[in-house]
């Protein structure tokens, strides 16, 4: 695909998939709603229609909204109900969220409306579309979701936008007020009617879109960890036996076969692993380079199961009341985060592991004592030169970090609304911490990189694997400078960290050793 013109995504009544989120929310996808979820919408609609016809008061359609809900609203006030939804819970604070995450937020929320169980009109649904393609933004802060009865402040900074009010950012990427940045686009404002203000807010589409942003992110980097962890691994003289497959067979974790797998290969034709250890025979290897496939293994099974919940809620239509196919109108709890917060939570603690034994690495590469023949700090005079001393305190000082993000945010609740929503799940807190750690988790890697490349470089007259060779190649060409004397070091760092972030190490490798997992 080219990813300056992706296909676009057809919306249609079952769920998008990871990939359509992606597609949108980092590519700038168009998206299209599918002739089904037109039908599916003036259906869903036509029930709301006729319960506000109705004197019984309904939840979200003639009634007030949470603690609220005991006063029925007459006809002549439902439009304003809708808008004063809109308007009072745009109440977010803090710093603005990334666009990717709102793009991501917008298009699930229309994910949800277009399965036609909402009772939300088809001309909301492809305004909300329209917004999307127009690369109309709204700004949205961090703070303001407890992760139940919805994203509420960041889906109602959304909604507000699709009204024309609020502030938004252009496709140009300048704030501006959303309702002279529908009128450049050819927009109109939508007038919400019954229950469609409620229906816009009422999922849990910002969490559930950082959340797939991040597994995707997380993906990359447990291949990025492997290829790092395999060449401290040579660099330290280690043996490679410990990654063969009868070993992982016996204890038959699919992530930890997957990592000593992708090791396996990076290493194979290395003169450096198992050969050289005459001036300190090693029975065996320090746990974080003999157990790097059992830690990493481990997160990528809490990504397999964090994909799975990912996958269930692309398939759901979260709201509160819900239509169903029997044309019932019901309330029910499907917009509580639990599913989601947990996951968001686990992946934050394999991060922060995954994290802390990349870090013990490079650490051993970094003491003489225990790096079998390197100078230390692999400097290029030590002493005079401090080499990568302080490269292994930043690196430090992000895995801390990354252990008090992995603390869960899902096991707190503080009760709102009145006592009537006095359970909330807090995923949004969970995903806002989780990108911070993968962020995190990035420079880690990077760090791990750089010094183990430099290490390599340092272990002169062998030979370092193909794929080894290719990383250091592509990894200088880069601009990640090799050892030498001590200079500005950050610079080098952030190349590194390019370097991975990027996906260029990923690449590296597999032009020696074809596709990793």
């Amino acid at each position: 695909m080219d990813m300056q013109n992706p296909a676009p995504v057809v919306v249609g009544t079952s769920g998008v998939t990871a990939a359509d989120v992606i597609a949108v929310a980092r590519d700038n996808a168009r998206v299209e709603l599918s002739p089904d979820a037109l039908e599916a919408l003036a259906a869903g609609r036509r029930v709301v229609a006729d319960l506000a016809a109705r004197p019984e008061p309904v939840y979200g359609v003639s009634t007030g909204f949470g603690a609220l809900a005991v006063r029925h609203i007459g006809p002549d006030l439902r439009a304003q109900l809708q808008r004063n939804i809109v308007r009072s819970h745009a109440a977010g604070m803090g710093p603005r969220v990334e666009r990717e995450v709102v793009r991501a937020l917008q298009f699930l929320r229309l994910k949800t409306v277009a399965s036609g169980r909402t009772g939300v009109r088809p001309e909301v649904a492809e305004a909300m579309a329209a917004l999307l393609n127009a690369g109309i933004v709204p700004v949205v802060h961090e703070y303001g979701s407890l992760g139940c009865s919805g994203d509420l402040a960041p889906l109602s900074h959304c909604a507000l936008a699709l009204m024309g009010e609020g502030d938004a950012e252009g496709p140009d990427g300048v704030i501006r007020p959303a309702g002279e940045l529908l009128t450049e686009a050819g927009l109109k404002p939508v007038e919400l009617r019954e229950k469609e203000g409620l229906a816009l807010l009422n999922g849990t589409d910002g969490m559930l879109g950082m959340l797939v942003l991040a597994c995707a992110d997380l993906g990359r980097l447990f291949t990025a960890a492997d290829i790092t962890a395999a060449l401290t691994l040579e660099a330290l003289l280690g043996s490679a036996k410990v990654l063969e497959p009868e070993l992982h067979a016996i204890r038959p974790h699919p992530g930890q076969a997957a990592s000593a797998a992708n090791m396996l290969r990076v290493l194979e034709g290395s003169g450096l692993t198992g050969h050289h250890q005459d001036d300190a025979p090693r029975v065996q290897d320090a746990y974080s380079v003999r157990c790097a496939p059992q830690v990493a293994g481990a997160g990528r099974d809490t990504l397999a199961h964090a994909l799975l919940v990912a996958e269930r809620e692309l398939a759901a239509a979260v709201d509160n009341p819900v239509v169903l196919p029997d044309g019932r109108v019901e309330s029910n709890g499907n917009f509580h985060g639990a599913p989601v917060a947990y996951v968001l939570d686990f992946l934050a603690i394999a991060a922060a592991d995954l994290a802390s034994i990349a870090e013990r690495r490079t650490d051993r590469l970094l003491d003489k004592n225990r790096s079998h023949g390197l100078p230390a700090f692999l400097a290029g005079d030590p002493g005079v030169d401090s080499g990568l001393m302080i490269a292994q305190y930043t690196q430090a000082a992000l895995v801390s970090d990354m252990k008090r993000l992995a603390v869960p945010a899902s096991v707190d609740s503080i009760p709102s609304s009145a006592m009537q929503e006095d359970h909330v799940s807090m995923g949004w807190s969970a995903a806002r911490k989780l990108r911070t750690a993968v962020d995190n988790l990035t420079r880690v890697v990077a760090i791990e990189l750089y010094a183990a490349t430099r290490a390599l470089e340092l272990r002169h007259g062998l030979t370092p694997a193909p794929a080894t060779a290719a990383v250091l190649a592509a990894v200088r060409a880069a601009g990640v400078r090799g050892p030498g004397e001590d200079r500005f070091l950050a610079p080098d760092l952030a190349a590194a960290d390019g370097f991975v972030r990027t996906g260029a190490l990923v690449t590296a490798a597999e032009t020696a050793v074809g596709p990793l997992l």
